[in-house]
């Protein structure tokens, strides 16, 4: 089978994991090529490009977000794939209004969005409440398939180096978040329920992770918590941590959760959907979202009970089941397309006609 994945974005995060993962995976057995911005490409640590398999070809595209959507849509064409599966708003751009032999896949990592997915051929959910917002008449092409978690060894010496480099004694008990600083991730709440939940010196908080608002954080959080950015190993960070927690307002699916149990963290959580769709995982009451008095309360209980590291059943959320699951869905809807493209009346087929971006 050959297969493109477009992915224009810039900075590798879930999103980004996610789709490097698969097309890893994918070429193993697959003719597979990845869509990137050459932004993607650049020499920095929270690029996308180096973390492809040598097997994944890539196709650089450049410019602002209209010229960087015709190229990619210029390389697809070239390409002439079987399947096209995008992801995020800018991969669905370049597959609108495209028709051909060529099936169009987006995954929803966030919601089901008019602008972005009315057009495409077949829906990954990764969560199933986002089924919810898909219309009835593509229900029928949409299936949902879980997240997956590979499971990453942290290095030998990553929690006693990690804890030495940022000033944090071995008998520290150390509270983590982990993700992008964007506001959905409920970080500024995290930092107000720790300040008030006076938990001592003892009991340290550090949050991972880079966006747009980390400086707004760092201003906000006092010195003693550790915000150290982007890291490439977040395993080793597993490691440093004593526990998990997401304060997040929206997390549509959790990998970071599913990350944190593969290390068996306990997990102190917010109701979000993600939370909501792991909960009997996580075991821990969820908090409701938004909650500065309750989230300062339970972290205070949870700095007490300091509950140990456990072990996670995690046999539902296996990589490679779920990449087979991925395909199989290829498969059956390159022959429901075809099936749909005969019958009398269908639209003629076009994989080279234009479309506006």
């Amino acid at each position: 089978m050959k297969i493109v994945h477009l992915l224009l974005t810039h900075s590798f995060a879930g999103t980004e994991r996610h789709a490097v993962e698969l097309a890893n995976a994918q070429s193993e057995r697959h003719d597979v090529t990845m869509i990137l911005h050459r932004r993607a490409a650049e020499d920095r640590p929270n690029a996308i490009a180096h973390r492809l398999d040598a097997r994944v070809r890539q196709v650089l595209v450049g410019g602002w977000r209209f010229f960087a959507v015709r190229s990619a849509r210029r390389a697809l064409r070239a390409l002439a794939p079987d399947v096209a599966h995008a992801h995020l708003s800018s991969g669905c751009r370049v597959l609108h209004g495209l028709r051909g032999h060529c099936l169009r896949v987006a995954t929803l990592h966030i919601e089901y969005k008019k602008q972005q997915h009315r057009d495409m051929d077949a829906l990954i959910a990764i969560a199933p409440w986002q089924l919810n917002g898909v219309p009835a008449e593509q229900r029928p092409h949409t299936v949902q398939i879980d997240n997956w978690v590979q499971c990453q060894p942290a290095a030998a010496d990553a929690r006693a180096r990690l804890r030495q480099t940022y000033g944090l004694c071995e008998s520290d008990y150390v509270i983590g978040a982990l993700g992008r600083t964007e506001a959905s991730k409920g970080l500024d709440e995290l930092l107000d329920a720790f300040g008030a939940a006076a938990l001592g010196e003892r009991v340290r908080l550090v949050i991972v992770g880079h966006g747009r608002h980390w400086q707004d954080l760092r201003r906000r959080a006092p010195p003693s918590v550790v915000m150290p950015g982007f890291v490439a190993r977040p395993q080793d960070w597993f490691a440093c941590f004593d526990a998990f927690v997401s304060a997040a307002r929206s997390e549509p699916f959790g990998l970071v959760f599913l990350e944190a149990m593969a290390a068996g963290l306990p997990v102190l959580a917010t109701a979000s959907q993600g939370g909501e769709h792991l909960r009997e995982l996580i075991e821990r009451p969820l908090l409701p979202v938004r909650d500065v008095g309750v989230l300062t309360s339970a972290l205070r209980q949870l700095a007490l009970q300091r509950p140990p590291r456990k072990s996670y059943d995690l046999s539902a959320y296996s990589y490679l089941e779920k990449v087979a699951a991925v395909e199989e869905f290829y498969s059956r809807q390159i022959f429901e397309l075809a099936g749909r493209a005969a019958q009398p009346g269908a639209a003629k087929l076009d994989f080279d006609a234009d479309a506006d971006t």
